[in-house]
């Protein structure tokens, strides 16, 4: 296999929240390391997720971690998750997500003919839905 880009998210303190709502809306396998499971159990942050990652029966691969407290978080930051395609599935995945969240676009058809909508999920990560 060659090389692969995947979202890394860094969330503050509730990375395992997160991932098993994603594993949730999306379905899959989903693993999750603590600090303590990567060799640091006496740490203060032992319990934290040190490394998260969801496989989806669509092939979406999410990552996750706890940043470390003294370190930059900004929940969302300057980038948008992207859903795009042509599966009714991605309908249900976008109010899925919504749950708890703020939608910013309503999902309803554009002027370029595609269905689409944004939102920013409860753990405030934000969400581009584009279905043709």
């Amino acid at each position: 296999m060659g090389s692969r880009l995947n979202p890394y998210i860094g969330f503050n303190g509730n990375a395992r929240q997160a991932m098993t709502f994603y594993k949730e809306v999306f379905g899959g396998e989903l693993e999750l390391g603590t600090v303590a499971d990567f060799g640091s159990p006496d740490s203060p942050r032992a319990d934290k997720v040190m490394h998260a990652r969801l496989d989806t029966p669509d092939g979406y691969t999410l990552m996750a971690w706890d940043v470390p407290d003294g370190m930059p978080h900004h929940a969302g930051g300057d980038v948008a998750l992207y859903l795009g395609g042509d599966g009714a599935e991605l309908r249900g995945h976008f109010d899925s997500l919504s749950v708890g969240g703020t939608v910013t676009m309503p999902l309803e058809k554009q002027t370029w003919g595609d269905e689409a909508g944004a939102l920013v999920d409860r753990f405030g990560i934000t969400w581009m839905v584009n279905i043709r």
